[in-house]
């Protein structure tokens, strides 16, 4: 199970947001657990167990914080696998580490998902996806990127320019490119509802982690609605410190989290009753691959201004699946989306078309158990001068695989030359179709065109989830 997955079984399990602070702050060490007769070390260890026993059945996550177990040396880290070891296996584990170091990320991501089997973990955004890359190489673990602090001292970065798009939405459109939804959530510590709620409005699928909150100012009712997708969820809330400081916390965590389900239900009730919400949503039921269109979006494999396609033609987007292989969870889920079509249909071997579709049929290969075989670009003056690459037998069925039909040019030449060497091809397999009737071009040509998602369904998804603005949408439809 992944992480998000994880947080968000213990969220319908606990009916909670609420996530605690496993923080061994010698200083905010309760009365009751001091005992002079008793090392540091082993006080707050019975702090850091009541407070789990008092909490499991009420939070949908623990957050200890790395800097109050390594200030306390080699018994603070004994006393970070201890308190790992108290908490409930179902209930996920974020790492506040804050991690801001190149040099050390692998070592960390280690430690922190091998060794001490968190869930996820605090990191910096300064450094780039570069920092971020050794945590996602472990597909059901997640970070937490920091975007926004309350700190009044960070403000003039976090702020600047005070026109436009200020650095931390920068960041939170960065981050949203390092990986899927599963594996990349955000941080954002304020008392401001303006600054929550643009966040949300520009990552309304990521989840947040909340910071900050209960400073001074604050209201959680507005920043709760600034926070929480149209559902009521996408929002994590931390336990204020006071509470966890009391002979009893669970009492008051339930009392806090009922004040929050409340504002979550009010949430949810109203996104029903509008009657402009209601199609929305089941327009997004419809479509299956709707979140990874928008994951697409989010690495800039959508693209829109003004670009010259390659037929001369000047359009208003932009589409490059290239960066996908860069990506192994969105590449995942493409790979199972031409799967889906491909599973039904009768063939021998897979033939991509060079360049951009051979790591696509590649990974087809492996996972249908198919051989795949491709035609060159341009035939080779040296070697072999073979015009199809590959094994194969002439009268053997192969399947064409493409990532985007336009005009239908280049793959009708690739099919073409397996054609030339007596090779069969019937089916024409492709991620995205531009319409405007090159399914019927291919049909007269004696193919099949099968696609994963057309044109006129990724402009609808975006448009939809306030991606692309109105204009952009209509040329779309203007188009088809």
């Amino acid at each position: 199970m992944n992480f998000r997955d994880k947080l968000l079984s213990a969220i319908e399990r606990n009916h909670s947001l609420l996530c605690v602070g496993l923080d061994p702050d010698p200083e905010a060490l309760p009365p009751r657990f001091r005992d002079p007769a008793k090392r540091l070390g082993e006080q707050l260890s019975e702090w850091m167990q009541f407070t789990i026993r008092q909490t499991a059945e009420v939070v949908c996550a623990y957050k200890p914080s790395l800097g109050f177990y390594t200030a306390l040396g080699a018994s603070g880290m004994d006393l970070l696998d201890r308190t790992l070891a108290a908490i409930p296996t179902h209930i996920p584990v974020i790492l506040d580490a804050k991690h801001s170091d190149l040099n050390s990320s692998t070592v960390l991501a280690q430690s922190a998902f091998e060794t001490w089997q968190v869930d996820a973990i605090t990191v910096s955004a300064y450094p780039g996806q570069d920092l971020a890359a050794p945590f996602l190489l472990y597909p059901d673990k997640g970070i937490v990127v920091l975007c926004h602090t309350s700190n009044p001292a960070a403000l003039c970065l976090q702020h600047y320019p005070k026109t436009g798009d200020p650095l931390y939405l920068q960041v939170v459109k960065e981050a949203q490119r390092w990986g899927t939804p599963e594996q990349v959530a955000l941080e954002v510590g304020t008392t401001a509802p303006d600054v929550l709620g643009r966040v949300r409005t520009i990552a309304p699928e990521r989840l947040i982690l909340a910071r900050s909150i209960w400073a001074e100012g604050g209201d959680l009712s507005t920043l709760l609605t600034a926070g929480l997708t149209a559902s009521g969820n996408g929002l994590i809330v931390p336990v204020p410190q006071d509470i966890l400081t009391q002979d009893n916390p669970a009492t008051g965590i339930q009392e806090l989290n009922e004040i929050i389900n409340r504002v979550r239900n009010r949430i949810a009730q109203e996104a029903q009753a509008c009657p402009v919400w209601l199609p929305d949503v089941s327009a997004r039921d419809r479509n299956p691959h709707a979140e990874l269109i928008l994951q697409l979006y989010d690495i800039d494999c959508i693209m829109f201004g003004e670009y010259v396609q390659a037929s001369g033609a000047t359009f208003p987007y932009y589409i490059d699946l290239r960066k996908i292989i860069s990506n192994p969870q969105i590449f995942d889920k493409i790979i199972a989306a031409y799967a889906e079509i491909l599973e039904p249909l009768q063939f021998d071997r897979i033939a991509g078309i060079p360049y951009g579709s051979l790591p696509t049929a590649t990974g087809l290969a492996l996972r249908l158990n198919s051989p795949m075989i491709f035609p060159r670009k341009e035939v080779k003056a040296h070697g072999t001068r073979r015009l199809v690459e590959g094994h194969y037998n002439p009268g053997e069925t192969v399947v064409v695989v493409d990532d985007i039909l336009i005009s239908g040019n280049s793959v009708i030449e690739g099919a073409q030359k397996l054609e030339s060497t007596g090779l069969k091809v019937k089916d024409i397999v492709v991620f995205i179709n531009h319409e405007k009737g090159v399914k019927d071009r291919l049909r007269k040509q004696g193919y099949r065109a099968h696609s994963v998602l057309t044109l006129s369904e990724i402009a609808e998804t975006l448009y939809r989830r306030d991606r692309i603005s109105e204009e952009q949408y209509q040329f779309f439809r203007d188009r088809h």
